[in-house]
């Protein structure tokens, strides 16, 4: 890509240290007589304010702008994937009003990469306009009379509806235009670095070959379950997980034949959320397989995209109605595999981005060890798990041939920003040096993660896994510096104990039990250490510091906020009013019908007044919102979950919408997890597997000052095998 030129204006701003973002996109909507449009549209972001013109402003100065406003703490941002926009694939953001939930406005753009650059861009102008509002009494009365940026609907003149269509590309990756104008900032870039996973995850990765550069690991421990053998094809890949990413989605099938051995012939049949997808694929059997009969196979793909830019995309074998089976092929299911394409940190003295592919598949048993014991050409390697496995073999030996990738896909950031211009450090993203991965992976130094390779490449980042006795005086040092600052010193503490009659989800007395709660410890997720801010060391979690009581499993017709006030919630029984302190966390869980998962924590003792805990609970929502993390961590259930689920921190306020209220003695979350089409696809996921799955959670609020240091985790709980229709309907 060409990055568009700067001008004179943007130089200014730059150097006054002002915030900048500007590039084309397309403005896509539905004019006043019902027809789509899709117009060709120059963004500018400067600050916390977003104007939209016709031509580029630098080029035509005094041009005025069809659309202006700011980015408002009401108004919502949110990435919808991929979505088909005359015969052109596009990457679609939408701006939607928490105030208005139907005045909804789209821009997209051409690639994945270009979407997060505006992403970034957007939420730093919202981070902005929430630092103005945090401050002084007289910006937030100026803020609170602008004007949030609307982009929905046309304007006030009518215009042709098909001005913009005809400079839409017809086939191909998309707009033509875009993927020459490439976005330009000013300011700094919201980077991430690669990390590890925070949560334990039971596998034991050995590497059986390597082949083309690319290593083969099996899981040594997944055989053990008698249903086959987890394998993974693992490589290291010079270019960035967008542009990866890109060609991976990519069906043209010119460009597929010159990397993808199984899946070249392929034809998107279906496309939902912009996040999941349905592909159908034919292959000719004198490449793969013994049989004569040509084969096709029909796929779904659904992907996501983490905090830290780390991609994860899940596959299965998949049937549908538009391609029913068809005369002269023969069916043939596709193995379950996910694929994960993660950032690595670029080596010192270099300029070159790299990023890690890993390729995890289940096949059966038998012609695997009979392929990994014997070197000779086996019948294996005319299957398609052996096929699979060779994927990131070729998209690595692609990618090499096509050094034009790097540059189609890449774009220039500069950061050039005055400290002075920047936001109170407490609302800057904490992705930006996290290592944001909190549950553990205790796999084996053989693993992918572990090489030799990745060692060199992440020295001086990687999270630091102290041995057993440090961690033990760490945790013991925690307990009497960190837990006891957040909890009044001077309080008596009281016995808390409501003997199990609160809560519709009863709690299990050991492993075996099912459909109920356990409070695990901390020992099963990551956090900053004491030294964290100079050396990103994290140590394993001690005991949480608030107690779980009760949990709620209920069934609602929609979401219901501030359940808390519920005449039937513990909260408002006498037990729980003479707590000193409740914190209730409302997981509203999308799905027909609507669930909600109620957790009831409580302390001993009321809340230090000059602790991190009381900053978070009388801050206002911005502050919330990027402090409060979810630990996610799959004990239990099918290998596919886990990977989508993941073992990542995330800052809940970031991903879906969180709303905070706090009365008496109880503080309450209600997330809403429906408010993210990405959220809503894992969720779902989840739900299919519930009865199968033991799910771990932690919470915390985010440590980012030394004086906040070492973090501690507010609270855990143990899901064990939900029932779906054990949930209890919510009365009046």
């Amino acid at each position: 890509m060409e990055a568009s030129s700067s001008g004179e204006g943007s130089q200014r701003d730059e150097e006054k240290g002002m915030f900048q973002y500007f590039g084309w996109v397309y403005h896509i909507g539905v004019n006043s007589v019902g027809r789509e449009y899709c117009h060709l549209r120059f963004l500018l972001v400067r600050g916390k304010c977003v104007a939209m013109y016709k031509r580029d402003p630098h080029q035509n100065p005094g041009i005025k702008p069809i659309r202006q406003g700011v980015m408002g703490a009401t108004l919502v941002v949110e990435e919808l994937g991929r979505r088909k926009v005359n015969n052109g694939e596009l990457y679609v953001i939408q701006f939607c009003s928490r105030l208005d939930e139907s005045r909804k406005g789209e821009i997209a753009c051409a690639t994945i990469e270009e979407a997060q650059r505006w992403m970034e861009a957007f939420n730093h102008a919202k981070q902005q306009a929430e630092h103005e509002l945090s401050t002084e009494s007289s910006a937030r009365d100026k803020l609170i009379q602008e004007m949030e940026i609307n982009l929905q609907g046309n304007r006030h003149k009518m215009k042709r509806y098909a001005s913009g269509l005809r400079k839409l590309k017809k086939i191909g990756q998309g707009p033509e235009t875009l993927l020459r104008l490439s976005s330009k900032i000013f300011g700094s870039s919201d980077g991430f670095e690669d990390n590890n996973g925070d949560a334990f995850e039971a596998h034991q990765w050995k590497c059986a070959r390597t082949m083309s550069g690319i290593r083969i690991f099996e899981d040594v421990c997944s055989h053990k379950n008698g249903k086959g053998v987890l394998v993974k094809s693992v490589g290291v890949i010079d270019a960035t997980a967008d542009s990866v990413f890109e060609v991976f989605l990519n069906t043209e099938r010119q460009k597929r034949y010159e990397w993808d051995m199984l899946m070249g012939d392929l034809e998107l049949v279906e496309t939902y959320d912009g996040h999941y997808d349905v592909i159908y694929g034919t292959y000719d059997p004198k490449y793969l397989t013994r049989w004569h009969s040509k084969r096709d196979f029909v796929f779904s793909r659904q992907w996501f995209r983490a905090q830290d830019g780390t991609y994860t995309i899940l596959q299965f074998p998949s049937i549908h109605k538009k391609k029913p089976p068809r005369s002269g092929y023969r069916r043939t299911k596709i193995n379950p595999s996910t694929w994960e394409i993660r950032n690595l940190n670029t080596p010192m003295g270099s300029n070159r981005p790299r990023c890690l592919v890993t390729h995890t598949l289940e096949i059966h048993s038998q012609s695997w060890y009979r392929w990994k014991n014997n070197q000779q050409c086996t019948k294996f390697e005319k299957s398609i798990p052996y096929a699979l496995l060779c994927q990131v073999a070729g998209l690595k030996e692609y990618i090499v041939a096509n050094p034009a990738l790097l540059q189609q896909y890449a774009t220039t950031i500069h950061s050039q920003i005055s400290n002075a211009s920047m936001p109170n450090p407490e609302f800057v993203d904490a992705e930006i040096q996290d290592e944001f991965y909190d549950a553990i992976s205790a796999e084996s130094l053989s693993s992918d993660e572990e090489s030799e390779e990745d060692k060199e490449l992440d020295q001086g980042h990687k999270v630091k896994l102290k041995n057993v006795s440090w961690a033990m005086t760490t945790l013991a040092l925690k307990r009497t510096t960190g837990l006891s600052k957040e909890l009044d010193p001077d309080a008596s503490s009281i016995t808390i104990d409501v003997s199990g009659k609160f809560g519709s989800l009863c709690k299990g007395v050991d492993e075996n039990d099912t459909n109920c709660w356990t409070s695990p410890s901390g020992e099963g997720f990551m956090i900053r250490g004491k030294n964290y801010l100079k050396d990103n060391s994290k140590v394993i979690g001690g005991d949480p510091l608030l107690k779980l009581i009760a949990v709620d499993w209920l069934k609602v017709d929609k979401s219901i906020d501030r359940i808390a006030l519920h005449h039937r919630s513990l909260v408002q029984s006498e037990a729980g009013k003479n707590l000193p302190f409740v914190f209730v966390l409302n997981l509203q869980v999308p799905a027909k019908p609507n669930y909600s998962l109620v957790l009831y924590y409580a302390s001993d003792r009321p809340v230090n007044k000059d602790s991190l805990l009381a900053k978070f609970l009388d801050g206002n929502d911005m502050f919330r919102d990027s402090r409060f993390k979810l630990i996610p961590s799959i004990v239990e259930g099918y290998w596919m979950v886990k990977r989508a689920v993941g073992t990542k921190a995330c800052l809940l306020g970031k991903a879906v919408t969180c709303k905070y209220f706090k009365q008496d003695n109880f503080f309450e979350i209600d997330v809403d997890i429906g408010s993210s089409s990405v959220a809503r696809s894992v969720i779902g996921l989840v739900l299919g597997y519930v009865t199968s799955l033991v799910v771990d959670l932690a919470i915390l609020i985010e440590a980012k000052e030394e004086g906040e240091l070492p973090e501690y985790l507010l609270g855990t709980v143990r899901l064990n095998r939900l029932k779906l229709e054990s949930a209890v309907p919510l009365e009046a």
